[in-house]
């Protein structure tokens, strides 16, 4: 499965539109997360464990838009745009949505 950014693929011949795909993750972050993040942000430096809590949500939500495609007889998938939001009364939720156009090429 062929996932781009790009409207089209370089070389290859979209024959087929069969529509737009989604992938969704709401990933809740816990107490354990929010105080080892908060330390980073204390004595300075990158969080890890939010940014490995953003790269699992991310790969997830574009897995699930690769079955989608998949499922709609897609062999790639066009224009993907991920976005990123903070859910949650404390903000303690994260969301990642991927969409894109589901197409065949040849």
């Amino acid at each position: 499965m062929i996932v781009t950014t790009t409207p089209s693929i370089e070389g290859k011949k979209i024959t087929d539109y069969k529509g737009i795909v989604f992938g969704e993750v709401i990933s809740g972050v816990d107490v354990i997360k929010d105080f080892t993040a908060g330390l980073s942000n204390f004595f300075g430096g990158r969080s890890s464990t939010y940014e490995d809590e953003l790269m699992r949500a991310r790969e997830t939500a574009l897995h699930e838009l690769e079955q989608r495609a998949s499922s709609m007889g897609a062999n790639a998938v066009v224009g993907v745009d991920v976005d990123y939001e903070v859910l949650g009364a404390n903000n303690g939720m994260l969301m990642v949505t991927a969409s894109g156009t589901a197409v065949v090429v040849e």
